[in-house]
């Protein structure tokens, strides 16, 4: 993994190709938007039994990367800021 990439602040540019790719393929692996935002919602349900999140700053997205046998395979990440570890939120 390249770290000093993680620590660079991005241009308005390479947020804007980021964002489109994962459009494309998120496309590619057939999931909508609507699917995504489901998937989103699924998550932050879960995880908010054990811990407060940050619902609104949530980042889920698809991208292929090479997985064994040098074939693309659909891979989802899922940035979920974390508010508080003692324990499930009080609704």
């Amino acid at each position: 993994m390249k770290l000093h990439r993680f620590f660079q602040k991005k241009t308005s540019g390479n947020i804007a190709k980021d964002r489109l790719k994962i459009l494309l393929i998120s496309d590619r692996v057939n999931c909508s938007p609507e699917m995504m935002n489901m998937i989103k919602n699924d998550i932050a349900g879960v995880i908010s039994r054990y811990m407060k999140i940050d619902e609104e700053s949530m980042e889920v997205q698809i991208t292929k990367k090479n997985s064994k046998g040098a074939r693309k395979s659909p891979f989802l990440y899922v940035n979920i800021p974390i508010l508080d570890l003692s324990g499930a939120p009080h609704k």
